[in-house]
């Protein structure tokens, strides 16, 4: 049993197994690849998490403070960078050699076996579907602001989730410690409605709450805006990789533009006693800081996705990895700098849109505006792009049966993986309109330095197991480069808080069991493997 779930993938069968069965259209070249890249990074991370990786925050879900990296962040930036870099590498050399739609899926199977393949395509639903929840509840967000700029205000309800409506107040939630769960606040609540309870002094959001219809004790919420991005995005995802691509391309160029006007406008905003203290909790406020703002680099590994979809895969690929993260990571230091020298690092505190603050705080409300409009194509570019990834990894697990073969139906006018597209949509559509950003944030990155760490282990294993086979492109001093990208993934994770590693103990839990109860038995290499012993 224990050499089954081990077994692995030779990259001759894996390019075979492509040739046969891929139904996808190939026409995407380099450019794309680095449109594609930055579309994935350019996101919620740099427009939303930035504001939480500057000042940090209480969260009184967990009752704990994340500690402010204050202008320091800038070193978390780089540090993520590096992590980055290194972990790029080893994906760019691995697409050169397998260049197929299954990213660190199929690199795992060819490496490590399939029990390990398995548990990488389970996190990297976590990547690609739970990480575009975040980014389309903050796309619903900033929305719902540049509506309400133009005098179309959406009732309060439709545009704040259940959870988010019934947070405490900071002061509320210090002076009821250990009283503060989920049915705590809903007796709160009863106690407000009946005015036992300051509702305004109880709850963060005590006007939205009062006003949302209400199934018995409990408030209706919901990210409406959400989950109308999402609708429309999926349809794109159907209709067609190329026109996904186009509109995607497009979207890249308004919000790097969007990044240069920030960077060069608010330069002269910038205030050097702003940048002190320059690291007001040290370390730790840097590693907490880079634990968060890793969100914001989470997407050029989506490139590999599309190794099918490829004029020269073996080229473009890693022309796409590398090329699209170096672009963002100069943009990221640059905002940052002038970002965090704009105003002292503390005014970012539960701010939710710290580029577009930054503007407003000092009276620039045009820019401000013209930010928020930016944020709109920034984040619905990177949904586009995580949208286009996941179906992808579904549809290269069921070809191997570790999913039914419904995933991997290719739609014969559009050539795309349409059920895997809707499935994707429908995963991300409810928890996009019901949860709370900060929590899938943190999810998200744990299980993207996961799938990161294996892959840079699974480089090695090639390296010893298949030295031969043709590289178009060999990552640098491999015996240093991947080892020094599990250390600093490793420490990256080490950041996050208690709760996030217990949340994706729970999620591996529930892939191994479905891995056991379905996918070993139905492994089409396992089949595979057991015809060639019993043959004569």
């Amino acid at each position: 049993m224990s050499s089954n779930l081990f077994r692995t993938k030779s990259l001759e069968s894996i390019h075979a197994g492509m040739e046969q069965q891929t139904g996808l259209r190939r026409m995407l070249n380099a450019w794309d690849l680095m449109f594609l890249g930055v579309g994935a990074i350019i996101g919620a991370g740099i427009l939303s998490a930035l504001g939480m990786g500057l000042a940090g925050g209480y969260d009184s879900t967990f009752d704990l403070t994340r500690p402010a990296a204050g202008p320091a962040l800038v070193i978390s930036i780089i540090l993520v960078a590096i992590a980055c870099g290194f972990t790029a590498l080893c994906y760019a050399e691995l697409a050169s050699m397998i260049p197929v739609s299954g990213s660190a899926y199929t690199y795992t199977y060819a490496t490590m076996g399939e029990l390990m393949a398995w548990i990488i395509g389970w996190d990297l639903l976590l990547e690609y579907a739970v990480g575009n929840v975040a980014i389309a509840i903050s796309w619903g967000s900033y929305m719902d602001n540049l509506l309400q700029g133009v005098g179309i205000n959406l009732p309060r309800w439709l545009s704040m989730d259940s959870r988010s409506m019934l947070l405490p107040t900071e002061q509320f939630a210090a002076a009821h410690q250990g009283a503060v769960g989920f049915f705590d606040k809903l007796n709160y609540l009863v106690q407000a409605k009946a005015g036992v309870l300051d509702g305004a002094a109880t709850f963060l959001n005590w006007d939205v709450v009062k006003t949302a219809p209400m199934i018995g004790e409990f408030p209706v919420g919901l990210n409406f805006l959400a989950i109308v991005i999402t609708v429309i995005v999926t349809w794109l995802c159907v209709v067609g990789v190329k026109e996904s691509v186009k509109t995607n391309s497009v979207l890249v160029a308004l919000k790097v533009v969007l990044l240069l006007l920030v960077v060069a406008v608010g330069a002269f905003y910038v205030k050097p006693e702003n940048f002190h203290p320059f690291m007001p909790n040290g370390l730790t406020g840097i590693q907490a800081g880079a634990a968060i703002i890793f969100f914001a680099f989470i997407g050029f590994d989506a490139v590999s996705t599309t190794g099918e979809e490829c004029r020269d895969a073996k080229r473009d690929l890693p022309l796409g990895i590398i090329g699209s993260l170096v672009i963002c990571t100069i943009l990221y230091v640059a905002v940052c700098v002038v970002i965090s020298g704009m105003l002292p690092y503390k005014d970012y505190t539960g701010v939710a849109d710290p580029v577009a603050h930054a503007f407003t705080a000092i009276g620039m409300h045009g820019i401000s505006a013209v930010v928020s409009i930016g944020a709109v194509v920034a984040l619905g570019s990177t949904l586009l792009v995580y949208q286009l990834a996941q179906p992808r990894i579904f549809m290269v697990m069921s070809r191997d049966g570790l999913l039914p073969a419904w995933f991997g139906t290719i739609n014969p006018r559009f050539r795309t993986p349409v059920n895997s597209t809707l499935l994707t949509g429908a995963i991300v559509i409810l928890p996009a309109g019901f949860m709370n950003i900060d929590e899938i944030i943190e999810l998200t990155n744990i299980g993207t330095l996961f799938a990161f760490i294996l892959v840079c282990a699974g480089i090695l294993v090639l390296r010893v197991r298949r030295p031969e086979v043709e590289r178009k492109f060999r990552a640098p001093m491999i015996w240093v480069t991947a080892p020094l990208g599990i250390v600093f993934c490793s420490w990256l994770a080490l950041g996050l808080p208690e709760h996030t590693w217990v949340r994706f103990g729970v999620w591996l839990v529930v892939g191994l069991v479905t891995y056991f109860f379905y996918s070993a038995k139905h492994s089409k290499l396992r089949y595979s493997q057991a015809k060639t012993v019993l043959s004569p």
